[in-house]
């Protein structure tokens, strides 16, 4: 009989270390969700660190910044979302998030300016493609006298 109640008394322990653990495992399977997202930031920074040169005087171009940072405002979101959700289960400090959320906003403003700078960019571009057809197609600069060239053409003969 005792050696029944020694079993019985093991197999308890054992259960109650599951129980004991459960929210461990839990825990650890849910916050690692935050660590994913948080990698993910890493990598996306070192792109932008990339394009950046480490900081030195290079120029960025607008279209590749502005891909990154919108990768990088919508990983924001992400975490953001997480660590607000998660804050109790996870331990999340608030120094943390109030951090987070600062970067957050910087991200969404550099995000802005680089799309900016991308659309107009772009716009520019646009427009000197049509220039250029109108030019070689004829265009109102063609009947002027060839356009915008620095030359004149002065009729010869008596005035």
């Amino acid at each position: 009989m005792t050696h029944t109640r020694s079993h019985l008394l093991a197999a308890l322990t054992v259960t109650g270390l599951f129980f004991a653990t459960a929210p461990a495992f839990a825990q650890a399977s849910g916050c690692q969700e935050g660590q994913k997202i948080l990698q993910e930031r890493q990598s996306l920074i070192q792109q932008i660190n990339k394009l950046t040169d480490g900081g030195k005087n290079k120029q960025i171009d607008p279209r590749a910044a502005c891909t990154v940072f919108s990768k990088l405002v919508t990983n924001g979101s992400a975490g953001e979302k997480w660590m607000t959700d998660n804050k109790d289960w996870c331990q999340v400090p608030d120094q943390l998030i109030q951090s987070f959320a600062a970067d957050h906003k910087r991200s969404q403003q550099f995000k802005g300016q680089a799309c900016g700078a991308a659309a107009k960019m772009a716009e520019m571009e646009k427009r000197a493609k049509q220039q250029a057809q109108q030019q070689q197609q004829g265009g109102p600069a063609s009947k002027m006298g060839g356009g915008l060239t620095g030359t004149l053409s002065v009729p010869k003969g008596a005035l």
